[in-house]
């Protein structure tokens, strides 16, 4: 089976998840674990490149039954970070998107270039036409992400995540794109 790609520019794509990427993305997590940590609470369980393919092979799997998608962002060539649906609503045509880039890959435009094709892509295949990013109130960079991509804040869930032992508030944001 071909691997889906959607093109975002001519320097980036993004790829689906596939086994065949484990080492490259075992080992930006490793590169990136420390930050990683501040804002998901699964960074702290990745330990061998064993747990990343274990992980790959799972959203794999619901990448292709659609309950999820995982694809991986590159530029030129070099892995730079993950954009995804955590969760899809296949009845209300809802999205929940999830996302992270290396943190030496930030303030380039890559994610926002990288959320704007995704988006495209699948309003265009008629699949999505509600995206929301749920965000820690405290992630100021996460929050910007979401206000410069056009989604508007529909509410604060009180201490909604649980990260690090603590409880956090978190916004909740929405774009409709509509065909």
């Amino acid at each position: 089976m071909a691997s889906e790609i959607i093109p975002v520019s001519d320097r980036i794509e993004l790829r689906a998840i596939d086994e065949r990427f484990t080492s490259e993305l075992h080992s930006l997590v490793i590169k990136n674990k420390s930050w990683l940590q501040t804002a998901f609470d699964w960074a702290q369980y990745v330990g061998s490149e064993d747990d990343t393919r274990r992980n790959a092979q799972s959203n794999q799997m619901l990448h292709q039954r659609g309950y999820a998608k995982m694809f991986l962002i590159y530029q030129d060539q070099a892995l730079k970070g993950v954009l995804s649906f955590n969760s899809i609503e296949p009845t209300n045509k809802t999205g929940y998107i999830g996302y992270w880039l290396d943190k030496g890959s930030q303030g380039q435009g890559i994610l926002s270039q990288s959320l704007q094709a995704f988006m495209r892509y699948y309003v265009g295949r008629g699949e999505i036409r509600r995206f929301v990013i749920k965000c820690r109130v405290a992630n100021s960079q996460s929050n910007s992400v979401a206000l410069r991509n056009g989604f508007v804040l529909e509410g604060c869930l009180k201490e909604a995540e649980y990260l690090n032992g603590d409880f956090h508030d978190v916004n909740s944001y929405a774009k409709i794109i509509r065909l």
